[in-house]
C-alpha cells in the first residue's frame, strides 16, 4: 500500500508574514504541499515477460536511506556503475501495471530509458521539479518542457 505524504511548511516572504497567514484585505495564501511522487513516461518503455510495453510510471522522492543502502549491496561493491540500477529500483514505485520494481526490472530497461530515469531522479531530488529549459533548433526561441511525460503539443 502506497501513500503520498504532503508536508506543509510556512513559506516566508521577504516582505510579509508566513504563507497561510493574513496578507491584507482578508486574503490568505496557502503553501503548495510538497510533492513526493512524480509521474513519468519512458521514451521506449519496459517490456515485461509477456511482451507488454509499459511506459507510464511513478518515482518518489529519495530518502537518505535510499542513497545509503545501495552502498552496502555486494553488486555495487563489485561494480560501482550498478549503484544507479539499485538506487533507481528503490525510488520507482510503478512502471505501467508493474508494481514490484527491483533491480532486475531496471536491468531490463532499454539504455535510453535508464538514462531518462537517472536524469529524472536528479531533477526531482536535486532541483525539485521536472521542467527543463530548451531552445528550438530552428528559431532559437527558448521555452520550458516538462520531462514528466506527455506528447509534443500537449499541455
Amino acid at each position: 500500500m502506497r501513500r503520498t505524504v504532503h508536508f506543509q511548511a510556512p513559506e516566508r516572504d521577504a516582505h510579509g508574514p508566513a504563507s497561510g497567514q493574513q496578507q491584507g484585505q482578508g486574503q490568505t495564501r496557502r503553501p503548495e504541499p510538497l510533492r513526493t511522487e512524480f509521474g513519468f513516461e519512458l521514451p521506449r518503455g519496459y517490456v515485461d515477460e509477456s511482451g507488454t510495453v509499459h511506459r507510464n510510471g511513478v518515482m518518489r522522492l529519495a530518502t537518505a536511506r535510499d542513497e545509503l543502502v545501495p552502498l552496502r549491496d555486494d553488486r555495487v561493491r563489485e561494480n560501482s556503475a550498478y549503484l544507479s540500477v539499485v538506487l533507481i529500483s528503490r525510488v520507482v514505485t510503478r512502471i505501467g501495471t508493474v508494481e514490484d520494481i527491483h533491480p532486475g526490472v531496471i536491468e531490463d530497461l532499454f539504455a535510453s530509458d535508464l538514462a531518462f530515469l537517472q536524469d529524472f531522479y536528479r531533477r526531482i531530488n536535486a532541483e525539485g521539479h521536472t521542467r527543463a529549459a530548451v531552445n528550438c533548433p530552428s528559431c532559437q526561441e527558448e521555452f520550458t518542457v516538462d520531462l514528466a511525460g506527455g506528447r509534443l503539443g500537449e499541455s
